[in-house]
C-alpha cells in the first residue's frame, strides 16, 4: 500500500503509454535521466534485452536510485563484469532478478535442508536448451551464441542457491562443443564438502529438473515451480503444496518485489546484488569452458 509506480520510459513510446494507461503509472519519460529528475524514484527496474542492458544500466546508474537489473545482468560474463564495475565506480546499490531463488519450491527446499545442516548434499540440474528456436524466434545472433548466460543461468544458479561454500573445482565429464551443440556435462566441488553435477541438453527435447540429495531425504523440482519430498525408506516423492504468493501470482515474483522495496529502503534483504550474480555467470563460464 506505501508503494508507487512512479514513471516509465521505453524506446517505443507507443507501448510505455499503453502501460501508462493500464497501470496508471503517472508520468512517461522519453529518457533516463527525465525519468529520475521527475519522479526521484527510490528504485529503478531495468527490463530490457540482453545487448542492451549495460548501455541502460549505465545511464541508470548516473542517478543515486536503487536498481533492480533483470537477469541476464549481461549478455556475457565480460559483459557482467562491466556492469558491475560500472556499479561499483559510482557507489550504486544494484540487485539482479534471479526470481527463482524467491520460488515458494525453492525456498521450501532451503528450509527442509536448514533442518540437517551437517548433512553433505549432492546436487543435479538438469537443463535443456534450444538455441535454434531461440533463433527462429528473433533473438539476436550474438544473444543466441551465449544462449547459456540468457537462459541457463536459470538452472545454473540453483548451484549456488543449494551448495555450501565457495566453488573449489568444475572438472567438465563431457565438454562443451559451440560448433556441435549437444550434451555437456560437469562435476562441480563446494569448498564445504557438496558437490554438483551439471548435465545441459542441447538441441533436443528434456525437462529441467533439479535435485538435492542427502543421506536421508531427496528434494527435487520438476517442475520448478514444483518441489517434492522423498525420506529415506519411502520409494515415492511427496508433492509439497505451493504458496499462496505463487498461486495467485507469476511464481517467485511477488516475494521477488518485497525483497527489491527492502533493498529500496536500505533494510535487510537476501535480493541477490550484481556481485552475487556475476559468480554465477563465472560458474557458467566455468562449465562452458
Amino acid at each position: 500500500p506505501d508503494v508507487r509506480l512512479a514513471g516509465i520510459h521505453s524506446r517505443s513510446l507507443g507501448r510505455a503509454q499503453a502501460l501508462s494507461a493500464e497501470f496508471r503509472i503517472p508520468i512517461v519519460a522519453t529518457g533516463i535521466a527525465e525519468l529520475y529528475e521527475r519522479t526521484q524514484a527510490d528504485l529503478v527496474v531495468i527490463a530490457v534485452p540482453e545487448l542492451e542492458v549495460r548501455a541502460v544500466a549505465e545511464a541508470c546508474f548516473q542517478f543515486p536510485w536503487t536498481a533492480l537489473v533483470e537477469k541476464p545482468a549481461g549478455y556475457n560474463y565480460e559483459d557482467a563484469q562491466m556492469i558491475t564495475q560500472a556499479a561499483d565506480a559510482r557507489g550504486r546499490r544494484a540487485f539482479v532478478a534471479l526470481n527463482r531463488r524467491f520460488y515458494s519450491s525453492t525456498r521450501q527446499v532451503e528450509r527442509g535442508l536448514i533442518a540437517d545442516p551437517s548433512a553433505q548434499r549432492f546436487i543435479k540440474v538438469q537443463d535443456q536448451e534450444d538455441p535454434e528456436q531461440a533463433r527462429l524466434g528473433g533473438q539476436p545472433a550474438l544473444v543466441v551464441a551465449n544462449w547459456m548466460y540468457a537462459n541457463s543461468i536459470h538452472l545454473i544458479d540453483f548451484f549456488r542457491i543449494f551448495g555450501r561454500g565457495a566453488i573449489t573445482s568444475v572438472a567438465p565429464i563431457r565438454r562443451w562443443n559451440p560448433e556441435r551443440p549437444g550434451v555437456v556435462v560437469s562435476h562441480i566441488r563446494f569448498e564445504s564438502g557438496d558437490e554438483g553435477l551439471y548435465e545441459g541438453i542441447w538441441n533436443a527435447p528434456a525437462p529441467w529438473i533439479v535435485s538435492v540429495s542427502t543421506p536421508q531425504t531427496r528434494w527435487e523440482l520438476r517442475p520448478i515451480e514444483q518441489a517434492s519430498r522423498q525420506d529415506r525408506g519411502e520409494r515415492r516423492a511427496v508433492p509439497i503444496e505451493a504458496e499462496a504468493c505463487d498461486t495467485e501470482y507469476k511464481a517467485g515474483l511477488q516475494m521477488q518485489a518485497r525483497a527489491a522495496i527492502a533493498a529500496a529502503r536500505q533494510e535487510s534483504t537476501d535480493l541477490p546484488t550484481l556481485a552475487d550474480a556475476l559468480e554465477t555467470m563465472r560458474l557458467t563460464r566455468m562449465i562452458f569452458a
